[in-house]
């Protein structure tokens, strides 16, 4: 995949989809800044790409503060002199409530770092690009984002709002050499998943038995899609949604 030299932000970088997608940019030979609330976490990643052959640095980042957002472009612009990629993953999971016993404290927290934060990174990219001449952007949405996630109101809006900022970012942006996409996981092996198992261990026989492949997906094969969208090789494809659920959706 052609993206050998890009600059890539990746956010959500320190575990889960986002650190699989961080080494994989390194592994086509991106220079990838990793990005993480957990600072040392994303220091984690930069020393297993570097120690792989790799070319990474780490800027840490809470998507939730716009100025932090601000620093982590205009950092990555300082240090490499563009940014070619951003791809827009960190994210928070779901409440597992009923829409009437959902709080407002859960409301706030998972709209602020799933939905406003991929604006953030979307608004502050997007003017970089503009002034570079393009760009490119994937947002990393979900399964439910695109069908009925019930006990889930909070993340299924923010993500259903993040397919819709990809394709209306997409249409205002096309004429500008700049791509949005955005790819929608299914179940995939992560530290969400990770956390909806652990309080409710039923739900993993509940969940393999609606996948047709009878698996979780794996962060590296979503990873090897952001990738894709990412590179040179899809130059005609802006506001997309990829869904990779291993057959869930059909």
């Amino acid at each position: 995949m052609e993206v050998k030299n890009k600059i890539v932000i990746v956010t959500g970088a320190g575990s889960g989809i986002g650190k699989a997608t961080a080494i994989h940019f390194a592994k086509f030979r991106a220079t990838v800044v990793v990005s993480d609330r957990q600072e040392e976490a994303a220091k984690d990643v930069v020393a297993s790409i570097v120690a792989g052959g790799g070319n990474a640095i780490s800027i840490p980042a809470d998507v939730t503060s716009f100025k932090a957002v601000e620093n982590l472009v205009a950092q990555t612009v300082k240090e490499f002199g563009r940014l070619d990629v951003i791809v827009n993953n960190a994210g928070i999971g779901p409440n597992l409530l009923r829409t009437h016993q959902s709080t407002l404290k859960d409301w706030d927290k998972v709209i602020a770092v799933n939905q406003t934060g991929v604006f953030y990174c979307m608004k502050v990219a997007l003017a970089q690009f503009l002034k570079q001449g393009g760009g490119n952007i994937v947002n990393i949405a979900s399964l439910a984002g695109l069908k009925a996630s019930p006990n889930n109101i909070s993340y299924s809006a923010s993500k259903f709002a993040v397919v819709g900022m990809t394709k209306s970012a997409a249409m205002e942006y096309a004429t500008k050499n700049i791509r949005v996409n955005a790819v929608c996981p299914g179940y995939t092996e992560s530290a969400l998943l990770t956390q909806l198992i652990n309080a409710k261990p039923e739900m993993d026989a509940i969940l393999k038995s609606v996948i047709p492949m009878k698996r979780y997906g794996r962060a590296a094969e979503i990873a090897d899609a952001v990738v894709w969208l990412a590179s040179d090789n899809t130059q005609f494809m802006t506001g997309q949604t990829i869904t990779l659920d291993g057959g869930t959706s059909l």
